[in-house]
């Protein structure tokens, strides 16, 4: 998984890259080599936003793109929101697909494909 991080109005520094790919390492396992993951940082200038470190995740794989965003008090924080909601939708997208491909298999083994006229 090929991983691109960009920072808004905040700095990307090197502690941050090494968090975001051991964070990320578990949904690497689990998607194509292909696939490719963006993540922006930034941080928000409103003093009236408590939560100003903010954390936007997208992921491009195969067919659907998968997003989520998050903001924290802590940059680190937000990014591990993301990271573990970005697994939820993984694991999902996963099942369907694994569920879909059973449902056909099923559907062929037991005649419920098309036939020939005869």
């Amino acid at each position: 998984m090929r991983i691109s991080i960009k920072g808004r109005n905040t700095p990307v520094t090197e502690d941050l890259r090494e968090h975001v790919e051991k964070r990320f390492a578990k949904i690497a396992k689990q998607v194509s080599p292909l696939a490719e993951l963006e993540l922006e940082v930034m941080e928000e200038r409103n003093p009236a936003i408590a939560d100003s470190q903010v954390a936007e995740v997208t992921l491009h794989l195969k067919g659907v793109t998968l997003r989520a965003r998050d903001a924290s008090r802590d940059m680190t924080h937000a990014i591990n929101l993301c990271a573990d909601e970005l697994a939820r939708q993984v694991k999902r997208h996963r099942d369907k697909r694994r569920k879909r491909r059973e449902s056909r298999a099923a559907a062929e083994h037991f005649g419920g494909g098309v036939s020939s006229p005869a």
